[in-house]
Order: structure tokens, then C-alpha cells, then sequence
């Protein structure tokens, strides 16, 4: 299975102020992975982490690779040449090959390459501000503003840091701005990939978070628009701990509240594009 970005025309996803700039919890939220895998012994490193068949040391491996992708398409975004590259990207045999090439790297070698494609994406996304982050780059949705790239490529090593932490025995840390801006970006992605996909369905969802408390709409038209504006009549309701949603929205945990039948297809869109791996 491919992907099916949107290039061209009005952007697919538009987050406005629902969220504030990512910039400092993206690269937190990689630092302290950083420091969390440096303590690890080499049993940590070979046990199993949530995702699949996954080691801990093979989600690190996978996530040396988003942060390269994610440093080449923010620096491509603001030289006004946003890249192309996932037209062709299959997201469940692309990153398993990839991690299987590196199968022979020792954990040393790959928590280097961690930490020094951290400062890459650091480099990137360095002197971003106002108008900067609206400009279009690449993400599995296609070209939207850096806001949601970034926001992409925070969710993405944010779900992964527990899928390694976790049954590791060690308790995640929970910022609230990541969770935030997780939660929006998780609530958004699966209308996205409907619409990618050339659903014609229309809807909406009211998320009612709390710790942080946050609430949010995702609305679903020709875009994805997320605001903090009243709901719309018949909106899809999601409530809970927001840490639980973004579990459940990410396919890691069952959701903490129903879907009705007619609803599924708002938070179904992972599992549709990437067989539930993000």
C-alpha cells in the first residue's frame, strides 16, 4: 500500500491557533529520549518495544530516519522547493526495510546517529517563527504548513518514546504542551488520511481533553480544520484523559469512550493507511 499525498491547491490540513508553535517541544521531546536511551544496557536495547516485531533499538533505528526526513523536508519548505518524496512511500514495508538494513549496527552507533540527526532537525527548524511556520513542506499528508509537519514529527517519536518506555518499565514523561499538541494532531490525521483516500464523507469531532484540559474541533470538509471554535450539530464526541485519547487515536490502546458505527471512519484512518502503525 502507497500513500496518497495532496501537492497543489489549498492545503489539506489547517491547525490555526488550535495549537502553539512546536518547535520546543519537538526537539524536548527528542532530547530527552536521548538521555533516557543513554542510560540503557545492551538487554534494554534487544528487548521488545510495542510496535510489532520492533526491538527498542529498531524503533531508534526507525526514528534516525523520520528525523532525517523530517530535517530534509522543513529545509526544503523554507528554500520555497517543498519535497515530493512520499508519492511513493509505502508506510508499512519502507520502514521496516529500513530498519532491517541496520539490523547489524551495534546500539552505540545507533543512539549516535539518534542524537546527531536530533541536532539536524534542531538546525532545521532553528529561527522559525510567524509567518515561517505557513509555509508548505512534505508530510504524510502531502504539502502542509510547517506547523503540522512539525506537529507530525512530534506525535510520531512522542507515541514512539512510550512505545519504548513502556515495557521497559519506565514511567513517560507527560509535558503538557507535547500532549497537546499530540492530541490535535492525532485527532486530525485520520479525517486526513479519509480525505487523502477520497472519502466525500463530511463530519466533524469535538475533543473534550483534560490533564491538560484542551478542547478542540476537527472539522471535516475539502480540508481538515482544527479550531477551538462550538462544535457542529452532530458532532463525534471524544472524552477523556488526554494522554488516553492520543493512545487510542494513535491505535496503541482502545479509545476511553464509544464510536458509534457511523463515526468510525473520523478515527479510522491510521489503520486504513498504515495497518495501525504510525
Amino acid at each position: 500500500m502507497r500513500l496518497t499525498p495532496r501537492y497543489g491547491g489549498p492545503p489539506i490540513l489547517d491547525l490555526g491557533g488550535a495549537v502553539g508553535v512546536p518547535a520546543e517541544p519537538l526537539l524536548r521531546q527528542r532530547r530527552r529520549l536521548a538521555a533516557v536511551l543513554g542510560g540503557l544496557d545492551e538487554d534494554a536495547w534487544a528487548a521488545a518495544s510495542r510496535c510489532e516485531g520492533w526491538t527498542v533499538r529498531d524503533v531508534v533505528a526507525h526514528l534516525v530516519t523520520t528525523n532525517q526526513f523530517w530535517a530534509l523536508s522543513v529545509g526544503a519548505a523554507r528554500a520555497g522547493e517543498p519535497t515530493r518524496l512520499l508519492a511513493t512511500f509505502d508506510p508499512v514495508a519502507t520502514p521496516a526495510a529500513l530498519v532491517e538494513a541496520t539490523r547489524s549496527q551495534p546500539a552505540a552507533e545507533v543512539l549516535a546517529a539518534f542524537v546527531e540527526s536530533n541536532d539536524a532537525l534542531a538546525t532545521a527548524v532553528a529561527g522559525i517563527d510567524g509567518d515561517g511556520w505557513s509555509l508548505p513542506g512534505e508530510a504524510p499528508p502531502g504539502h502542509v504548513p510547517l506547523q503540522a509537519v512539525a506537529l507530525h514529527a512530534l506525535w510520531d517519536a512522542w507515541v514512539h518514546e512510550r512505545d519504548v518506555v513502556l515495557p521497559l518499565g519506565l514511567a513517560p514523561v507527560e509535558e503538557p504542551d507535547e500532549i497537546a499538541g499530540c492530541l490535535a494532531y492525532a485527532a486530525a490525521i485520520g479525517p486526513v488520511f479519509a480525505l487523502t483516500r477520497g472519502t466525500d464523507r463530511r463530519g466533524a469531532i469535538v475533543v473534550e481533553a483534560t490533564e491538560p484540559d484542551l478542547r478542540l474541533v476537527v472539522e471535516v470538509g475539502d480540508a481538515v480544520i482544527v479550531t477551538a471554535d462550538d462544535a457542529p450539530a452532530g458532532a463525534l464526541r471524544l472524552a477523556g484523559r488526554a494522554v488516553d485519547l492520543v493512545e487510542g487515536l494513535s491505535v496503541r490502546a482502545p479509545l476511553p469512550c464509544p464510536v458509534p458505527d457511523g463515526d468510525r471512519w473520523l478515527v479510522q484512518g491510521l489503520v486504513d493507511v498504515f495497518g495501525g502503525a504510525s
